[in-house]
């Protein structure tokens, strides 16, 4: 009976990935592959940084730096770890889904892809960015918060559209990611709460 729904969830899984991958124009690829790329995370990462340090200041910012710092750091270790135990191929790799119609618009990478650290460092990064911010007193953090998540929810798409991993995948990302951004979010406004108020360091 385990056996059966398992099989039926993962057969749902790589035809919920077919249907997505399969939704592409000529024009959309070169975005799926920029939001894929490494450079992706420059795009996001210095930005939200600096705007974590314009809107809190410099003792605030540095503490939201670190707690990204750890989110990041434990999304890929975690990634890589249950990617070893599961040992989940990627859909690039399988033959069937290949043969179905897959398209893979850049190189295989490793054997396995259960969980999408891309889409948990994403979604990590913008969710524990969103909750320090809200220490912003002037409260205009809204349409940041508006493309942080945005953005983190089409890194993690974009994997499906370049064929390296399910949509299982991707939502498990999201779900890890949200997890470590609201932890070290947690720990981060703990500490937060002893600074004085942006505008008001010294």
């Amino acid at each position: 009976m385990g056996n059966t729904l398992l099989q039926e969830a993962l057969r749902l899984d790589s035809e919920a990935t077919l249907f997505i991958n399969g939704l592409h124009t000529s024009w959309t690829d070169p975005v799926w592959q920029f939001l894929s790329s490494p450079i992706i995370w420059f795009v996001l990462c210095i930005p939200m940084v600096a705007y974590s340090f314009l809107r809190l200041g410099w003792k605030r910012g540095l503490i939201t730096f670190v707690a990204l710092l750890l989110t990041v750091g434990l999304c890929g270790q975690t990634a890589r770890l249950v990617k070893l135990g599961f040992e989940r191929l990627r859909p690039c790799w399988d033959e069937d889904l290949l043969e179905a119609g897959l398209r893979v618009l850049e190189g295989k990478g490793g054997d396995f892809g259960f969980f999408s650290a891309h889409a948990a460092n994403a979604m990590g990064l913008a969710v524990c960015s969103f909750l320090c911010l809200r220490f912003d007193r002037r409260r205009q953090y809204r349409g940041y918060a508006w493309l942080a998540f945005i953005l983190a929810f089409l890194i993690g798409i974009s994997r499906i559209f370049v064929g390296k991993h399910y949509l299982g995948d991707v939502m498990a990302g999201f779900l890890v990611g949200l997890t470590a951004g609201w932890l070290f979010a947690f720990l981060a406004r703990l500490v937060l709460k002893r600074l004085p108020p942006s505008g008001e360091e010294t």
